[in-house]
């Protein structure tokens, strides 16, 4: 069944006006909190929309993943863990609704209240509420949670950390959290940090555990057993704590879940072909048209199954480190976006089935428009006129190729801007001034066979323009370590994007952390524009007004052509063991880390 996409989104912002006529009254305590006017399910609501009230529970699935992981806490900056891990054994005192664009329900905590102006959020927690080891969640480890991660935990954790002015237990099951800055959006941020054991700490370096000190966590999974790099094994909590709360209602559903580890994606591939793993997500729309028909998915035995969505296309494609010279140099920037022959790669690649994106937010609301920026948002762009990339205010459109394998209009005009910016043929070779040679190094993960065919064909367009390439080709662990060093001239970049877009763009784009080592701005954009928009959009006061900023902010992103953008994943695409089983009724965020697994169920 498809969804109604604009039914959450509607419902959410229809009670906009209302939500700031009522910020005269003081606040009472709510089943649920959303970021613009009220939450959009009754507060005794029986379970999410897009569950399976009645799931059955039972079954053991077997995932794949590609690479190794060298630790079993997702909570700190160093190693490498499963990335399903935080997901299935940890949680919050809130949980998002994934059928509206940023709307929080209890889960942990049985409700919150916040200030009318959003300066303070205070939840109570659940009376029951239980880590897996059957010890209470206190209010004291929700303290101890949100300072432990906001200084010593993964960089997502900290930048929360610093806007809270004090944090304070109110009483027996309740906390107070107050900020130090205008932000609607705190209070929901709060609300979704993971809650840990602190007694499990007490003596101990939560920075720098080792493998064998696996985070306590009051999820419905513990980690029942592992091997280093090899597997690990997940099975459900039968004494969880939170079985009947309306949150938690016909989800994770599964007993046991294994995830076992491949050196590339092709051995994944063929594992479940074999029958080993029970599900995969394919990225690939030719592959998934042209290599799922081996012989369990001609027996039924194997089920495709295509997932849709709502929200925006993200960046997907191969970013440039701008703190490096010659990256930091738009010419040059859109000089390699020209000879990057997108049409023919991606017919090559996905045989066209998969649109280019076109900007961070495309395929919805919050999109930039094409042509020249106008209200709202011209008048956010202004201020930062003689800073802005070329084409953020007059309109800017991605390179389009001639359709031809060597691209000969596109090359020339990229040759054209090199040489504007200094880069020239000398001695067959492109150099400038100085005489030094142009050269790029691509850092790409082992496995990663699309992105290796994709720079093998870029790489031959850059040859003619007299740039030297080197691909270095790695495993998992060396890749995530040389990303945190930001140690790359161009590599890989996946940034999801949400219709409820907030603080978090800080840590994908602000300058604030540009250059701090395990920075999730790739890119290192350090641009007055980028953050003043940034604090736009968290300071609107109305949908329209986000909206605006959301699109200022589009527009400068995509103008500063720090990513080259490929092709666009607009359906989720999962092969999945015919025992698995999903709702009818979809979210609005269609497919994701907390949709599948977690809301499937396995039926013989």
């Amino acid at each position: 069944m498809r969804p109604d996409y604009l039914r959450p989104v509607r419902l959410v912002f229809a009670g906009i006006a209302s939500v700031f006529i009522a910020t005269i009254a003081h606040a009472e305590s709510a089943h649920g909190i959303a970021m613009y006017g009220d939450p959009a399910l009754p507060p005794d609501f029986v379970s999410l929309p897009y569950a399976n009230a009645n799931a059955p529970k039972g079954g053991k699935v077997v995932f794949g993943n590609t690479g190794g992981f060298n630790t079993l806490n997702p909570f700190v900056q160093k190693g490498t863990p499963p990335w399903q891990l935080r997901f299935w054994t940890h949680e919050s005192l809130m949980g998002r609704s994934w059928d509206e664009p940023f709307t929080l329900y209890g889960l942990l905590a049985e409700s919150v209240e916040t200030a009318p102006d959003r300066s303070w959020v205070e939840f109570t927690l659940r009376d029951g509420a239980r880590f897996s080891d059957g010890t209470p969640v206190t209010v004291d480890d929700v303290i101890w949670s949100y300072e432990t991660l906001g200084t010593e935990g993964h960089l997502r954790y900290r930048g929360l950390w610093d806007k809270i002015d004090s944090i304070k237990q109110t009483g027996p099951r309740s906390v107070r959290i107050t900020f130090n800055e205008p932000d609607r959006e705190l209070a929901l941020l709060a609300g979704l940090r993971p809650i840990l054991q602190q007694a499990q700490w007490q003596g101990k370096d939560f920075a720098n555990a080792p493998l064998q000190d696996i985070p306590i966590g009051s999820g419905p999974y513990v980690v029942e057993d592992y091997e280093a790099g090899r597997y690990v094994n997940l099975r459900r909590n039968p004494d969880y704590w939170g079985t009947d709360i309306p949150f938690r209602q016909g989800t994770m559903n599964l007993d046991e879940m294994r995830i076992e580890f491949y050196g590339d994606g092709t051995v994944l591939f063929e594992a479940f072909k074999a029958g080993e793993l029970t599900a995969v997500r394919e990225f690939n729309a030719d592959k998934w048209a042209n290599q799922y028909s081996f012989p369990a998915v001609q027996r039924g035995d194997v089920i495709k199954t295509e997932i849709p969505h709502g929200k925006p296309s993200g960046m997907t494609g191969f970013v440039m480190n701008t703190r490096k010279a010659p990256f930091d140099d738009w010419r040059v920037r859109e000089a390699l976006l020209l000879a990057f022959n997108f049409e023919f790669i991606n017919d090559t690649i996905t045989g066209s089935a998969q649109p280019r994106i076109t900007s961070y937010f495309a395929g919805s609301d919050l999109a930039m428009q094409p042509g020249p920026a106008t209200g709202r948002v011209a008048e956010l762009l202004q201020p930062y006129a003689d800073d802005l990339p070329p084409g953020a205010l007059d309109g800017y459109d991605l390179p389009q190729g001639d359709g031809t394998a060597r691209n000969r209009s596109n090359v020339r005009a990229a040759t054209k801007l090199l040489n504007e910016a200094g880069w020239t043929i000398q001695d067959g070779a492109l150099r400038n001034q100085n005489g030094d040679l142009f050269k790029i190094n691509v850092l790409l993960q082992q496995g990663d066979t699309e992105s290796e065919t994709a720079i093998e064909m870029y790489t031959r367009a850059l040859e003619r323009l007299g740039i030297q390439v080197t691909t270095e080709r790695v495993d998992s662990a060396q890749f995530a370590g040389r990303k945190t060093e930001l140690d790359f001239d161009m590599t890989f970049f996946r940034r999801a994007l949400s219709l409820s877009p907030g603080n978090e763009q800080r840590l994908y784009w602000g300058s604030e952390n540009a250059d701090t080592p395990g920075t999730r701005n790739l890119m290192g954009v350090a641009s007055p524009a980028v953050d003043g928009l940034i604090d736009a959009m968290l300071a609107s006061d109305s949908h329209e007004e986000f909206v605006a900023a959301t699109r200022a902010l589009d527009r400068v992103l995509t103008a500063g052509r720090y990513v080259i953008p490929i092709w666009n994943f607009d359906v989720g695409r999962i092969a999945h063991a015919k025992e698995l089983k999903h709702p009818e009724i979809l979210p609005i965020y269609g497919d994701g880390p907390e949709y599948m697994p977690q809301m499937w169920w396995y039926e013989k």
